[in-house]
């Protein structure tokens, strides 16, 4: 069992992937354990399926890998799989919320958590929700700045923030995986001045709201990337940190964030607590952030069926919207344009399956999207993609996915190759000579 099962560059997409990597174990090497203690035929496929395809192993083989593993049978039956593996370490939901927790997580983050591959959530289902209500309960303490090491100054803070921007454009072009160690980087040299310079008051709530920003980025990135784990710490991280800076619009920005996540892996009630919360807590932000989260919220009424909330959301965005250019908006806020918003309103009519309403936003969104928004131009298109092939126009949905190829090759999107990998999938079922002609194109491409 001497072979490596995978390397340290892959993307561990479940707990038992990361049992396999701690013990340097193989597909068949998993099985073989197993068969030993249950005298079975020990086929690799079996573990295959559990990790890629969702299959629960029945009760005997999860006892005997829970025996090899030396857990007690005890834990397998109160947290059932996948939860009760031993999956590495977890988010800690204990450290006060203050200007002193706020770092140690920082100190703790920044660094480790962009070497971490696992591709799964790591907190427990309800943690989320948890650390969202405690968010809206807790007062925000005033910082003690410590008065250690050089002197920060203003222009020191002046060349951090204007940094901010440069990150977002190019996460927007080239893709998670391509900046989450730039990031990360940023994020340590922001820890480092937290931790061992000296600095007033209001300078040190700005590299709190700079630490919480760059910490949502790496988040954000780790998350486009497929790396969950990380996704979970670096966005934990970042909202003691707006808390610490007093910025509760940022921090409802961070919820909103964890929102999609749940979204994405199939939480959707934990979604929308953590929407919900977001939204409440950032009641008296810019017309623009509002309407940001109030179309957060919706998607995950959508997701649950809710079609009449949802659209109750999405008309309290409207009204939002059009007060948006009206007031100064956070920076990191400026996304949101009129592009965004009718994205956004796209993926609710995509999700209530109303698909004339979703293609008509997205035709608004495409014509709209700036040119370097690159990788949601590939979203959006293979979205109205899948509008159209549930209108039945199979050729137009072809011609889309053509388009958005490019875009999801140049940038580094686990997300938006997942997104492609489903849309041909559903594509390839249609006898079409758009589909052949498309064929050959996106299996090149995935391979």
């Amino acid at each position: 069992m001497a072979r490596a099962a995978t390397s340290a560059s892959q993307l561990l997409v479940h707990p038992l992937s990361y049992v396999r990597q701690q013990r340097n174990w193989t597909h068949q090497d998993l099985v073989n354990v197993i068969a030993r203690r249950l005298n079975t035929a020990a086929r690799r496929e079996k573990a295959w399926r559990w990790e890629r395809w969702g299959v629960v192993p029945d009760d005997p083989t999860q006892m005997a890998l829970a025996a090899e593993l030396g857990i007690p049978e005890e834990t397998v039956r109160q947290r059932g799989w996948p939860h009760w593996l031993p999956a590495g370490p977890s988010v800690s939901v204990s450290t006060p919320w203050t200007a002193t927790g706020a770092l140690a997580l920082l100190d703790e983050t920044a660094g480790s958590a962009v070497l971490d591959r696992r591709g799964f959530l790591t907190m427990g289902a309800g943690l989320a929700t948890t650390v969202a209500e405690q968010w809206l309960g807790i007062e925000a303490p005033r910082l003690s700045a410590a008065l250690q090491g050089g002197r920060i100054d203003r222009e020191l803070v002046d060349c951090l923030e204007q940094r901010l921007p440069t990150l977002r454009r190019m996460d927007a072009s080239l893709g998670g995986g391509s900046i989450r160690g730039l990031v990360d980087a940023e994020l340590r040299l922001v820890t480092d001045l937290l931790a061992g310079g000296s600095y007033s008051t209001p300078t040190g709530q700005r590299l709190f709201t700079i630490a919480a920003e760059l910490g949502r980025i790496a988040g954000w990135a780790s998350f486009d990337a497929g790396f969950h784990a990380a996704a979970e710490r670096y966005w934990f991280t970042a909202l003691r940190s707006a808390h610490a800076a007093e910025d509760r619009s940022a921090g409802a920005n961070i919820l909103k964030c964890m929102s999609l996540q749940r979204v994405d892996t199939g939480r959707p009630v934990e979604a929308l607590e953590l929407a919900s919360a977001a939204r409440a807590g950032a009641s008296g932000a810019p017309a623009r952030v509002r309407a940001m989260l109030s179309t957060r919220e919706a998607r995950a009424h959508a997701v649950l069926g809710d079609a009449t909330a949802c659209e109750r959301l999405l008309s309290q965005a409207e009204t939002e919207m059009s007060l948006a250019d009206d007031e100064p908006t956070p920076a990191w806020a400026a996304y949101f344009d009129q592009a965004e918003y009718c994205a956004q309103t796209a993926a609710c009519y995509l999700l209530l399956q109303r698909h004339q309403a979703a293609d008509q936003w997205l035709a608004r969104t495409l014509a709209l999207q700036p040119d370097e928004r690159s990788r949601d131009r590939a979203t959006y298109l293979v979205w109205r993609a899948d509008a159209m092939l549930n209108l039945g126009d199979i050729e137009h949905a072809c011609a889309l996915v053509g388009q958005a190829v490019p875009d999801i090759a140049a940038a580094r999107s686990v997300r938006n190759q997942r997104r492609l990998i489903d849309i041909h999938g559903l594509l390839t079922r249609h006898q079409h000579p758009a589909v052949q002609q498309l064929d050959e194109q996106v299996r090149s491409l995935v391979s």
